[in-house]
């Protein structure tokens, strides 16, 4: 008998004195290197939303269980806690391996080595330490039958286990909906959604991306705005096209060529003119007669073109559908922009359109709004991007008794550049948000991912600098997204964890 108790006594010392090098080594770790661990917790797909007092609140808990277990007066709560800090922890890497959209980086100490699997044995097998050890704690303190200990210790246990369990399910389930709908500007790195494939370097930066059809991207050139470049998705087999027309005396200033479908369309809005022509001979066919001045126009189909004009009230953008026909149709959408301070910077913004949607697309450069549409100009819904920017941060001043507005000092720019790709949306916004590494955002430009049938934040990536850092245009197919930084044209490819994100209805 006394040889058992004797043998409990030094299992429950030694499982404490593990526990106890365990707890002090890991909140050392994540102390020592505090704002590594809050950038790593603010990824989880766990804890993202609760990482400002997470991050304090595990290494804290963990030293002072540690403290307790030393204590052999409070050794037994010791135990009892590391049960609960255990069972929490491997409660937590199986919901990250079973049910989270991604697995991400470990958070550091003595595990951060192991793969999630063997993180996942690891606290499984200190689980069942803690379990034996409390058990039998209690047996050499009690001199009832074993039955009536194991009875009163479950009682505890049990309840023990469900709440710390329970606790991480609910801290999932609120960080989920916190980020997905309600985000505080806390943004997620999944491991590698893209993956940097090919570049190419054309020279000079006068190229922009038009547009992607029949597995070719094309690209246009403002300095040259008739030469237009392919290349196939992988940016091999180039080849150079001229468009066939003849510009007669049209005083053109600012050409656009987009790709949609089978055609290509020229655009300028300071004449104003829009021509098709067919991408199987380049030649241009048809004029959309009767277009109003415009800053900026994308075509929905052959006949059909969203655009951008200064014809509001004191010049201030407004939005509009133009219809081709033999009676053109222009109809304008005033309500769609919001006024903040002049109309004209404080709505200034990029317009898209998403073929599989059927929507337009209107997202504010200076602050975190933008407008979905319907192809009449009717407004679907307004959406934000998750950065905190609700107001323009610029300054205007009028000229001329009012007739001139000019900005009067650099603005803050929220959201540069942006593509849409079937139900996603892709910015490259210029706001840090919480628990990013200064690194990353000094090499790299920062994509965020929005699903627009749910209105939600999804994901980001970084799209890596080259010689260049500056990023000119973007484009996002279902296998590829495309940059052009300053003179080099990259792709990267989309993997799994983002391609499913198209997929889902």
């Amino acid at each position: 008998m006394k040889s058992s108790t004797y043998f409990r006594n030094l299992f429950t010392e030694i499982t404490s004195l593990l526990f106890v090098l365990l707890f002090v080594y890991a909140a050392t770790s994540k102390l020592l290197d505090f704002g590594n661990f809050r950038v790593q917790l603010g990824q989880s797909p766990l804890l993202s939303a609760f990482a400002s007092w997470v991050s304090w609140l595990v290494p804290l808990t963990e030293l002072g269980i540690a403290v307790l277990l030393v204590i052999p007066k409070w050794r037994f709560i010791g135990l009892f806690l590391s049960l609960a800090m255990m069972s929490m922890f491997t409660a937590y890497i199986f919901i990250v391996l079973h049910y989270s959209s991604f697995v991400p980086c470990s958070c550091g100490g003595i595990l951060e080595k192991m793969s999630w699997d063997a993180h996942l044995l690891f606290n499984i097998a200190f689980v069942f330490l803690s379990l034996a050890a409390l058990l039998w704690h209690n047996a050499s303190k009690n001199t009832t039958s074993h039955k009536q200990i194991y009875t009163v210790a479950s009682k505890w246990i049990a309840p023990l286990m469900a709440c710390s369990i329970l606790s991480v399910v609910v801290l999932f389930l609120s960080s989920e909906q916190i980020i997905h709908q309600d985000n505080p500007f806390i943004r997620r790195y999944p491991p590698h959604p893209v993956e940097f494939s090919n570049a190419l370097e054309l020279k000079i930066n006068s190229y922009y991306l038009a547009g992607f059809t029949g597995g070719r991207l094309y690209l246009g050139n403002h300095s040259n705005p008739l030469h237009i470049e392919s290349t196939d998705k992988n940016l091999r087999g180039r080849k150079i096209t001229n468009i066939s027309f003849d510009p007669g005396k049209i005083p053109f200033k600012s050409v656009v060529i987009s790709i949609r479908g089978s055609y290509f369309y020229l655009c300028d809005g300071s004449v104003p003119k829009i021509f098709r022509g067919n991408l199987k001979d380049w030649r241009i066919s048809k004029e959309l007669k009767g277009v109003p001045y415009f800053t900026l126009a994308v075509p929905l189909d052959s006949t059909t073109v969203a655009f951008r004009s200064n014809n509001a009230k004191n010049a201030a953008n407004v939005l509009g559908i133009f219809q081709d026909g033999e009676h053109p149709d222009i109809k304008y959408s005033r309500d769609l922009l919001e006024r903040q301070l002049d109309g004209i910077f404080d709505t200034d913004g990029t317009l898209m359109y998403s073929e599989q949607l059927q929507k337009i697309l209107y997202l504010y450069y200076y602050r975190n709004g933008f407008i979905v549409a319907d192809k009449n100009g009717s407004l679907d819904h307004r959406g934000n991007t998750i950065d905190t920017v609700k107001h323009a941060r610029i300054k205007v001043t009028t000229l001329d008794n009012g007739k001139q507005h000019v900005m009067s000092s650099p603005p803050f720019v929220v959201n540069s550049r942006a593509a849409l790709c079937e139900n996603l949306l892709f910015v490259h916004s210029k706001v840090k948000g919480k628990y990013e590494s200064d690194r990353l955002w000094e090499s790299s430009f920062i994509i965020d991912v929005y699903d627009l049938r749910t209105n939600a934040y999804i994901m980001s990536f970084p799209v890596y600098h080259t010689a260049n850092k500056v990023l000119n245009s973007l484009l996002v197919t279902p296998t590829h997204l495309y940059a052009m930084i300053g003179s080099d044209l990259v792709v990267y490819e989309i993997h799994d964890i983002l391609r499913k994100e198209m997929k889902k209805k």
